[in-house]
């Protein structure tokens, strides 16, 4: 890992070693991105994308044979497993193309996010387009990011210092409880996509996208219980959410949970806003796949459009950057994040219905 453990919230600072210039930081963000350009980084890879759609789509060609040739089995659930990571390897596709990575057109982009979120997936592109965008803006910034707003968890303790009863019991228990409650994250997801299209909230080309929610969920569940008993076709749903909702969670999680969170007037630049507030995941081709590119969550930040495959090459030169300038640039493997996010949500949970003179903090020091 690269700078200090991000085992709590740490304050943001930098160090300008001698010879370095704070002085203009839009000029220092600008010097690295054009590094990067230079470098070919910022060039689509259509290639690779169309190869990872085909490879997915088989993979659901796989899942859909074994379904209808197991037939009446709770064997099934394997099915269905097997399901809710394909769906979430589609969802990374349709992250991908909302940000521009994936085609030069900015249309063709929004065309393929679109169906792949809706049709494929079945969340709304508005919804997560609208909060995404926010998270980028203002990542890990108090009443900015929609992300660490208080919600079951609660990311800072002003939030946990507002649940009580039964709600302050979880929330000094949330570590524990965040990965078994990410069961129902796959649900919650696709609620909050019909609450969207079908509020009164403005959603771009509404009737597009809840058309496609309803056609994609009444597909879904139309061929599950015509192929499968009812029993078998609800655990079938049941666990294919479970699956995806953890698998999306897990991916998600480690990448700003436990970094330092900003107040919500915080005079930090943009190149220090992205890296101090993210982590990346050590690891090689295969976690790119497993994580959709997200492990490299600090690049991803930096160059929000970059393709995937890109991202690792650009790590090298962005670590280096950061370190000629005394920047913070966190690195872990997936299990010490998963660690750090645990013990980070506890000591945030520590607030949670407790004496308001006492000092969570203190507490989880020992003083």
């Amino acid at each position: 890992m690269s700078g200090p453990s991000s085992e709590s919230p740490r304050p943001v600072f930098t160090r300008t070693r001698p010879g370095g210039d704070r002085s203009n930081p839009t000029t220092e963000y600008s010097a690295l991105l054009r590094t990067v350009r230079d470098a070919g980084l910022l060039r689509r890879r259509r290639g690779f994308y169309y190869l990872m759609f085909g490879l997915v789509t088989l993979a659901l060609a796989g899942v859909v044979s074994g379904v209808l040739l197991l037939g009446d089995s709770w064997y099934q659930l394997l099915m269905a497993g097997a399901l809710g990571i394909v769906f979430t390897q589609y969802a990374f596709l349709a992250h991908e193309a909302s940000h521009r990575q994936v085609f030069e057109s900015g249309k063709a982009n929004d065309v393929a996010a679109r169906a792949l979120a809706n049709l494929v997936v079945g969340i709304s592109y508005s919804w997560w387009m609208t909060k995404h965008s926010r998270h980028h803006a203002n990542p890990n910034v108090v009443g900015k990011d929609p992300d660490i707003a208080r919600d079951t968890i609660s990311f800072v303790e002003a939030d946990a210092a507002k649940t009580r009863g039964i709600g302050a019991l979880f929330t000094r228990h949330q570590g524990y409880l965040f990965f078994p409650i990410l069961v129902f994250e796959g649900l919650n997801l696709h609620v909050q996509g019909f609450r969207t299209v079908f509020g009164r909230g403005k959603v771009e080309r509404r009737r597009t996208e809840a058309s496609m929610l309803v056609l994609r969920s009444s597909l879904y569940l139309a061929v599950l219980f015509a192929v499968l008993p009812p029993g078998v076709a609800g655990a079938f749903v049941g666990v294919q959410l479970a699956v995806f909702g953890v698998y999306m969670g897990a991916s998600f999680a480690p990448n700003h949970k436990g970094m330092p969170i900003l107040p919500h007037d915080a005079k930090v630049d943009f190149l220090r806003r992205q890296v101090l507030t993210s982590r990346n995941i050590r690891g090689n081709w295969s976690m790119d796949t497993l994580m959709g590119g997200l492990n490299h969550q600090v690049e991803h930040h930096l160059f929000p459009n970059m393709p995937r495959p890109n991202l690792g090459k650009a790590r090298a030169i962005a670590k280096k950057y950061c370190a000629d300038r005394g920047i913070v640039y966190t690195e872990t493997s997936l299990t010490e994040s998963y660690g750090i996010v645990i013990r980070y949500l506890n000591r945030v949970g520590l607030s949670a219905g407790g004496d308001p003179f006492d000092c969570p903090a203190a507490t989880a020091f020992g003083r």
